[in-house]
């Protein structure tokens, strides 16, 4: 794993942390490429049960390296070594981190500290939650630069807060405090810089502690709604269902629920 993204792993959750701080954790591909390595396995491990995306030196991300962007305007096509199906491949294959953190059998927490922009925005969006600093900037930024979106903004937006404001948040790129986008339902709450660390945490070990299976079978049946109708949703339901009866998580909480104690969960 480089410098760019910090891994670890403590009380069953998972965090990983962008750290380009000088650029506001603007993306790299070395950065990608971890994040595509570490979230099948955090997936993988039982001993995961959350993961947690946030960056480093108070902001979220930026997204794409717009200077990168600037730098390399026009120079691939004037060497002669621009391919454009190559490139579409390419971006496509590094998108696969954002259906990582939505379909990935574990609860995906985005904590976002500062600023979180473009492609930026659409990683805290493709997580299952978002607690955000309530003075953080966040905005779609694409159209600020001409462009006109990737890492799965325009799916997770439209979904979060309906066509209409994903419209208008996309086409102006207006910048929305994190209280405002609390209040849109882009983010699940808003805090002070102050509370952030402690409030996260909790967060981060509310959903560790959670039936994990039970959890990723809802995902399943969460993210089915998004797109199936009412009979194919509850076939998915009655399969998850069925499964979770078999899990040693569900077997435990109904003898703690008989016996008046509160449930321990172990994700198995």
């Amino acid at each position: 794993m480089s410098d760019n993204l910090i891994e670890t792993i403590e009380n069953g959750v998972a965090t990983l942390t962008m750290n380009r701080p000088e650029s506001r954790n603007a993306f790299t591909r070395d950065m990608v490429t971890d994040m595509l390595e570490a979230l099948p396995r955090f997936a993988a491990d039982r001993s995961v049960r959350c993961v947690v995306l946030t960056g480093a030196g108070g902001a979220f991300s930026a997204g794409g390296d717009v200077k990168s962007f600037a730098d390399k305007a026009g120079t691939e096509e004037a060497e002669g070594g621009y391919d454009f199906n190559l490139k579409v491949d390419e971006l496509r294959a590094r998108m696969e981190v954002s259906r990582y953190l939505h379909e990935m059998p574990k609860p995906t927490l985005a904590v976002i500290p500062g600023p979180a922009a473009g492609a930026g925005l659409s990683l805290a969006l493709a997580c299952d939650m978002r607690i955000a600093v309530d003075t953080a900037k966040m905005t779609t930024a694409f159209s600020k630069v001409g462009l006109s979106g990737d890492f799965g903004g325009s799916y997770f937006l439209t979904n979060l807060v309906g066509a209409a404001k994903a419209r208008e948040l996309y086409f102006t790129g207006k910048v929305l405090s994190g209280a405002e986008a609390c209040d849109l339902g882009m983010v699940n709450k808003a805090v002070s810089e102050a509370d952030l660390p402690a409030e996260a945490k909790a967060m981060a070990e509310q959903l560790a502690s959670l039936p994990t299976v039970a959890v990723g079978f809802m995902k399943k049946n969460l993210n089915k709604a998004l797109h199936s109708d009412l009979a194919e949703v509850l076939d998915w339901e009655a399969v998850h269902m069925m499964s979770t009866f078999d899990t040693s998580d569900h077997k435990g909480a109904a003898k703690a629920f008989v016996e008046k104690r509160a449930p321990i969960f172990k994700g198995l």
